[in-house]
């Protein structure tokens, strides 16, 4: 169950790389904390992993993000939703994603970043 569960929220955070909607890295928190339970291989692979590993490691250790992360978070969800402003015709549509960029912005901004 842990496995199917850990696979679905892999499959969800790398979505979510290419989707506003989509938040990538509580979808990678989740299926690391499935893979602890249910594959040792591929819990093993995501905390390897160059971009994942650090920040599982970061949030399961001190529930905060790495230096350079929340920058980097911040400009490719401005470019992501952004984009899908634009490409919307409907005004519903639009304060739509507003809100929900707004709300992710909001939920990122409390996340602590450690000190160097």
């Amino acid at each position: 169950m842990f496995l199917g569960l850990g696979s679905i929220a892999l499959l969800l955070a790398v979505l979510g790389i290419f989707l506003p909607i989509l938040p990538t890295t509580p979808f990678v928190l989740l299926a690391a904390a499935c893979f602890a339970r249910g594959s040792a291989r591929l819990h093993n692979g995501l905390l390897a992993h160059r971009v994942a590993g650090p920040i599982i490691h970061e949030w399961r250790e001190h529930r905060s993000m790495p230096p350079g992360v929340k920058p980097w978070a911040y400009l490719l969800m401005s470019l992501s939703f952004g984009i899908s402003i634009l490409l919307m015709e409907s005004t519903w549509h639009r304060a739509t994603l507003v809100a929900i960029a707004a709300a992710l912005v909001f939920f990122l901004w409390r996340v602590p970043v450690r000190g160097n």
